[in-house]
């Protein structure tokens, strides 16, 4: 042994008495209050839940026993019975002296591990948000011969156990009496009881009653039978109505017998966003869990709102939401693959309920359809989008033209709208999130059809050309825009097309973009970078202004014989059809259209400034 090596001495082993924590009742309420529960409401749900999880247990032992929730509120107090399994005095001691033992753990509870919701003694303790003084009397159906027991306590942390003559409570089970403390009396108001009663335990397996007035509504809407498919569908929209607020457009019935869920999820009648988080209503073996679930459903599937009763989910501490795990994540799997076969159905079997239904939602389905194959080829043919015929189906829009043209942005559709309209050209607009990446999807989808990309030689390439000699005598006129606007990286073209109203057309494309950005950045770069710059100068194709030969205003301008005055007409044709086409103007496009302007203005003026 190392000569450093010491034993500890006899003395040093002795045992010593053990410590026992001091709990402040005020804290630790102040604490439930503030970082647990959402709100004091939560306490009649912690009152419920312990007289449901009595009841269950008496139930393990007697089948046949009575199963009654009872609730009377009036000045300023409440009083819940239940009939269930009782307390003997060692109960007392361990499940309600002793902060956070779960009467899950308790000795002769373990069986009915399973059924039981809570924690009897934190959610006693959970009473203390509304209450000043708790008193419990119980009596034991495990252990009939033992004499009813009294446990009281106050807020201030003190509490009192004591046994009661038979005749105080000579059948089992237990009640719970509060008395309310300063400033709290709303909570215990029988109306206040009564709503939350009804919001709480509509669901639970037991005859729950505020004084006679029934809060339980079993079974489900979702379980009941009813005479036809319409009735049930119009009995659940009742239910919407009164739970959610809104008639829905469908129900969903989502019944999953291996996850232990079933319930209903409810089309929203009207558009929302895909970042606004759907919430909904979980209830957990009937007990309402919470009305703000926010993971229970895949992202994509916020359009609708889900109300359901589960046996399988685990609650966070507080028992107000779900708790992230495996089961949760299968969950919502299933739940999100019962939604994909609703939209699968609608479109096999009901056409026009698809359609009024992608006429809200169709932004939720192009999100779903691009992560999943099987969404994508059921719906895509089905999906609105906004094209130069109208907001159409790609499948309508196949019918109608042979090629598929698609634009990358919005401003790329609308410079070519109204013209490719007038010629025939079928285009869809893909600057909107999820339709062009879908768009281009539709081979897959529908065989021979064609997608192709739209560009400005596309367009150009579908404008009539105009007559050589037409084109020869404007020759000056073309000269003088061509100068006006090459500074600007932008060529002239001069072509007939309809409507006769737009007197010209912008064309570019992402590749003529991407080099007048660079033109840019060159002229402002030092030596280094302009060099560095001007080695990526590549052969892409300018922007073209298209001139319209069969508008008026063009062909007076083309008239006109002063080369000067050509040149600022055709500046202001290009400064209009940039805001036509509602593209962002550079800082040169901007001081183009101000000079333009001025300039027209000293033509117009210039003969009452110098006398003639």
């Amino acid at each position: 042994m190392d000569s450093h090596t010491s034993q500890p001495s006899p003395a040093s082993q002795s045992p010593r008495p053990p410590h026992t924590f001091q709990v402040d009742l005020r804290g630790l309420v102040d604490l439930l209050s503030r970082h647990l529960y959402s709100g004091p409401k939560v306490y009649l749900r912690e009152l419920l839940q312990n007289a449901v999880d009595a009841v269950t247990a008496r139930r393990a032992l007697e089948p046949d026993a009575p199963a009654r929730i009872r609730l009377y509120a009036a000045d300023g107090a409440l009083r819940v019975e239940d009939s269930g399994v009782g307390l003997t005095e060692s109960d007392v001691h361990s499940l309600l002296a002793t902060i956070g033992r779960s009467s899950k753990r308790a000795e002769g509870l373990q069986e009915a591990r399973a059924e039981f919701l809570g924690q009897f003694g934190i959610g006693l303790l959970a009473c203390f948000l509304v209450a000043a003084r708790i008193r419990v009397v119980s009596r034991s159906a495990r252990t009939p011969g033992a004499p009813p027991v009294e446990w009281t306590a106050s807020e201030d942390g003190s509490y009192t156990v004591r046994t009661l003559p038979g005749a105080e409570r000579p059948e089992p089970g237990t009640t719970v009496y509060l008395t309310a403390r300063a400033g709290a009396a709303e909570w215990l108001a029988p109306e206040r009881v009564r709503a939350l009663a009804r919001d709480f335990g509509a669901l639970l397996p037991y005859d729950v009653r505020v004084g006679d007035e029934p809060v339980t509504e079993r079974p489900a809407p979702w379980d009941r039978g009813y005479r036809s498919p319409a009735a049930r569908g119009a009995a659940l929209a009742r239910h919407c109505r009164d739970l959610f607020g809104f008639t829905p457009l469908d129900s969903i019935e989502l019944d999953l017998p291996a996850a232990g869920v079933r319930g209903v999820a409810y089309v929203l009648p009207s558009a929302v966003g895909p970042a606004q988080r759907a919430t909904h209503r979980v209830h957990l073996k009937g007990m309402l869990l919470t009305e703000r679930a926010e993971q229970l459903l895949p992202d994509w599937a916020f359009f609708v709102r889900c109300v359901l009763d589960t046996d399988s989910l685990r609650p966070t501490a507080s028992r107000e939401s779900l708790y992230e795990d495996e089961t949760l994540a299968a969950v919502r799997e299933a739940l999100g693959e019962r939604i994909r076969s609703w939209l699968t159905a609608l479109a096999a079997g009901d056409p026009e309920r698809l359609a009024a239904f992608l006429a809200v939602h169709h932004l939720g389905v192009k999100a779903l359809a691009r992560h999943d194959r099987d969404v994508l080829r059921t719906m895509l043919p089905w999906l609105p989008f906004e094209t130069t015929d109208g907001q159409l189906s790609l499948a309508e829009f196949a019918r109608r033209h042979p090629v598929v043209h698609v634009t990358r942005t919005v401003e790329e559709f609308r410079q070519v709208a109204a013209i490719a309209s007038a010629q025939g050209v079928g285009v869809v607009n893909g600057g909107y999130t999820y339709d062009g990446e879908l768009v281009r999807a539709l081979p897959s989808v529908l065989p021979g059809a064609v997608v192709a990309e739209l560009d400005a030689e596309t367009v150009t390439a579908h404008l009539d050309t105009v007559e050589p000699g037409e084109e020869l005598a404007l020759s000056g006129f073309l000269a003088a825009a061509r100068a006006a606007l090459d500074p600007l990286g932008c060529d002239v073209v001069l072509r007939s097309f309809h409507p006769l109203s737009v007197p010209a057309l912008h064309l570019d494309d992402r590749d003529s973009r991407h080099e007048r950005a660079r033109e840019a950045a060159e002229d402002g770069a030092d030596e280094l970078w302009a060099g560095i710059l001007g080695s990526l100068r590549g052969g892409a194709p300018r922007a073209r202004l298209v001139l319209n030969h069969l508008n008026p205003l063009v062909r007076r301008i083309g008239a006109l014989g002063n080369p000067e005055l050509m040149g600022t007409a055709t500046e202001s044709l290009y400064g209009q059809a940039l805001l036509m086409a509602r593209r962002p103007l550079r800082p040169a496009d901007s001081a183009l259209l101000n000079r333009a302007f001025m300039g027209l203005l000293a033509w117009a003026t210039r003969g009452e400034g110098d006398g003639r």
